[in-house]
């Protein structure tokens, strides 16, 4: 089993990508800390997979991250899958979008990184995986100015843990996906007009010719969790259907 002997901590992990992972990374033998908002979501996450444990966790607020990482052992693997994709371009956005955007999707990555890693550097090894995306670090994306600056934000964060922290054991790398079939996006779908269109639309901009399946995703964390990735550090990981690339 490929994370045997490992702890993992997975944000947003009761649905969609986050959901995905946990599955993955319990079918590969680690002990996984799934933590989300929903409640409900994570209680059916639990009954789905009992060995996993579960925590309501807002990863906005700074003293929940402390009291949880004063309760519980070591984490070996930190997945920062939490975010919030905000719509519009310059003009048609506003300061709370981005505020909440880069406590959400950046900040609260910066706070869970710096709770854990501590303990990674005490113990001479530690494995960050951010979520970035395309918009903004591969490729632009139109009508997505906040959410786009707000993961170039992410992919700077990443590779600057893993250029201070590379001597210590510690590698940091970010996954940068192009659009994922999750609960999330079927939401952002319903908000059209044409919900089917709109899909359609999405599906289009991926040469590829659909949307990446949340299981692909997380078999990307499995690898940049695993001792299989174990020269790889400060890298922003592209999977986006040949979208930014050809």
């Amino acid at each position: 089993m490929r994370l045997q002997n490992k702890t993992a901590l997975i944000t947003a992990a009761a649905a969609g990508i986050g959901r995905s992972t946990v599955a993955l990374f319990l079918a590969e033998g680690a002990e996984v800390w799934a933590a989300d908002i929903n409640q409900q979501n994570l209680d059916q996450l639990k009954a789905d997979f009992p060995r996993v444990k579960t925590v309501r966790l807002d990863v906005t607020d700074q003293n929940a991250i402390n009291d949880f990482v004063a309760n519980t052992g070591n984490i070996d693997v930190l997945f920062n899958c939490a975010g919030f994709v905000a719509n519009g371009d310059l003009l048609n956005s506003c300061e709370k979008d981005w505020d909440f955007s880069f406590e959400l999707n950046v900040k609260s990555m910066y706070r869970l990184c710096k709770a854990l890693l501590p303990g990674m550097i005490e113990r001479g090894s530690g494995n960050i995986i951010n979520m970035a995306s395309v918009a903004g670090v591969s490729t632009a994306v139109a009508n997505r100015l906040i959410y786009s600056a707000s993961k170039a934000a992410v992919v700077g964060l990443t590779k600057s843990i893993a250029a201070d922290y590379v001597t210590q054991g510690i590698r940091c790398n970010a996954i940068c996906p192009g659009t994922v079939d999750t609960p999330s996006l079927q939401d952002r779908l319903n908000a059209f007009e044409n919900p089917q269109q709109a899909r359609k639309d999405f599906e289009n901009r991926q040469p590829i010719g659909r949307l990446a399946k949340p299981g692909e995703i997380a078999s990307l964390a499995l690898y940049l969790a695993s001792d299989e990735s174990s020269y790889t550090t400060g890298v922003a990981h592209v999977i986006d259907g040949g979208w930014s690339n050809i």
